[in-house]
């Protein structure tokens, strides 16, 4: 499960990886993937129903940790974006009964997208 004594999930960036393997037993009727980040081995998934996290655990790979966030536990986001000597973005998402959940993104990623996105279904 997602640690949310240290809630950071770092390096993310955006990929055309969709997890269908991983995500095809567990989407519901009428669930769509609308974005998809990776880091090394695991990912972040927003869909239209929640964010999913996968976590690749172990030496294969073969064992995998997914921990789903409703939209509707999100209370309040916080997005920080990159600058001149941190070219790394931040997102934080504090959740209702769970607590806290951080990731950081590349550079290159626009998380102001990220931001509507998760507008869109919290507000």
């Amino acid at each position: 499960m997602f640690d949310f004594q240290n809630p950071e999930y770092i390096k993310l960036k955006s990929t055309k990886d969709r997890f269908e393997k991983e995500l095809d037993p567990i989407l519901i009727h009428g669930e769509e993937v609308i974005d998809c980040y990776k880091s090394v081995r695991d990912g972040v998934i927003f869909t239209n129903k929640r964010i999913i996290v996968i976590s690749v655990e172990g030496v294969t790979g073969k064992k995998k940790d997914i921990t789903s966030f409703p939209y509707s536990k999100i209370q309040s986001f916080s997005v920080e974006t990159s600058g001149v000597f941190d070219i790394d973005s931040e997102l934080e998402l504090w959740l209702s009964g769970m607590g806290k959940a951080r990731f950081e993104f590349t550079g290159g990623t626009n998380v102001y997208d990220v931001c509507r996105l998760i507008s869109n279904f919290v507000l």
